[in-house]
């Protein structure tokens, strides 16, 4: 009996541990779910990331913002248009919005920047500076006047100094770790990244950069679009433009690049070049993803400089094909704006214009005319013409041929009412 009983004791022990090895399995399990669900939340891509287009009127924002998109009819807007690109990640089912805020051209609305661009949400900004090929004489000025209009705005803002200066730290680490595609370590997912930007721990070993690199720092992820760059072939044509003005004007720009950190892209969205790779290289810079393309500088109408690839010895190698220019002279004695170019094709295609007289004062007028005895369309005193009527010069009447008529046995009452009548009534004859 003593043994049956310690037996059984045993069993229930084991039932009993039993039961308690269940229930810690069932809360492992649950907190195994609980940790990955957590995680896979904290990996999911951001949802505050935001594009701001600046740029004069009819520098291809909208249409360039549409192309990214997908959308086939844009619509341009007024003041502080917003919308959003959707963006997927290839690597796991998740997606998010990428918002844009569009300022139109008129400088006059820069005030509206503040719903743009706050404080809030500065981190997650990247800003486009978009410019024309359309106008390449404006290209410089435009980039000074936006990039200075974006810093007054900056100013007004109400950061502290050491927001100011983890902004500007961030943007240099950036510059100085870019890697040529290839040569980083690959990464299986956007969401399976490391220490991300800005998670700086403890403060960041920096190298100095070379003179005017960043020399004007905003804290921004920044980018300089060309757009239009199929007009190139019109500048070409027309202006008589070469390729070593189109390497001025490449390097002006590049040069402003480097003062800003901002990345370069020459697009045309009527030719589809680039466009495609400025939509990858924006969700690689701002969502982390993967993006293999290196700098294109080969094609002079598709030019990609990433932020941190660039630098003086790079941008002098164009300074080999300047033969009648320097690189030091003002940039609009180069390339200077032509003589009134809407001006002269307007007066080349400028034409006499005719208006049409109004019908019921012809026919009334014409009826005068057969009630005074003068013959439809003639000359002399009573043939008035309206102002606004061109007259053929040197028109003159001419009768059927082979017919002789004398003026002396001419009718003017029957000749009146029988032309009148054929007028009006060509299928009646009073004769």
């Amino acid at each position: 009996m003593a043994g049956h009983k310690s037996s059984q004791g045993r069993r229930e022990m084991s039932r009993k541990e039993s039961e308690v090895d269940t229930g810690q399995d069932v809360e492992n399990l649950w907190s195994t779910l609980l940790a990955e669900v957590q995680t896979s939340r904290s990996a999911q891509l951001p949802t505050t990331k935001s594009l701001l287009l600046l740029g004069d009127k009819e520098s291809g924002k909208t249409t360039l913002i549409a192309k990214l998109q997908g959308n086939e009819d844009p619509k341009k807007g007024s003041g502080l248009e917003y919308g959003y690109i959707d963006v997927r990640d290839e690597y796991r089912e998740d997606h998010t919005r990428l918002s844009h805020w569009i300022l139109d051209g008129d400088t006059s609305h820069t005030n509206l920047l503040t719903f743009a661009l706050t404080e809030e949400n500065y981190a997650d900004t990247t800003v486009l500076l978009c410019v024309s090929m359309t106008t390449p004489w404006n290209i410089m000025d435009q980039l000074q006047n936006w990039a200075s209009l974006l810093q007054d705005h900056i100013d007004k803002l109400p950061l502290s100094g050491e927001e100011v200066k983890k902004y500007q730290t961030e943007t240099w680490q950036r510059w100085q770790e870019y890697t040529e595609p290839g040569d980083e370590q690959e990464v299986a997912s956007p969401t399976k990244r490391g220490r991300g930007l800005g998670e700086v721990e403890g403060e960041p070993d920096l190298e100095p950069l070379p003179e005017g690199t960043l020399a004007r720092n905003l804290g921004l992820e920044l980018l300089v679009v060309v757009t239009k760059t199929d007009y190139m072939m019109e500048l070409e044509k027309d202006f008589d433009y070469k390729d070593e003005h189109f390497d001025f004007i490449q390097q002006a720009i590049r040069k402003f690049c480097l003062q800003y950190g901002a990345s370069l892209f020459y697009t045309s969205v009527k030719e589809d070049k680039n466009c495609d790779l400025l939509y990858k290289y924006l969700v690689h810079r701002i969502f982390n993803f993967p993006f293999k393309t290196p700098a294109l500088v080969v094609e002079k109408d598709a030019v990609f400089i990433p932020a941190g690839w660039d630098n003086d010895k790079k941008i002098a190698i164009l300074y080999e094909n300047m033969h009648s220019v320097r690189p030091d002279q003002y940039y609009t004695d180069v390339i200077a704006r032509p003589m009134s170019v809407v001006g002269r094709k307007q007066q080349s295609s400028k034409e006499l214009e005719v208006v049409a007289e109004e019908e019921q004062n012809f026919l009334g007028r014409q009826q005068h005319l057969l009630q005074q005895g003068v013959p439809p369309g003639g000359g002399g005193s009573g043939g008035v013409i309206p102002a606004g009527v061109q007259k053929t010069p040197d028109r003159k009447v001419v009768g059927s041929p082979g017919v002789q008529g004398s003026p002396k046995k001419w009718r003017p009452a029957v000749s009146s009412i029988y032309v009148r009548s054929s007028f009006f009534f060509p299928k009646h004859s009073l004769l």
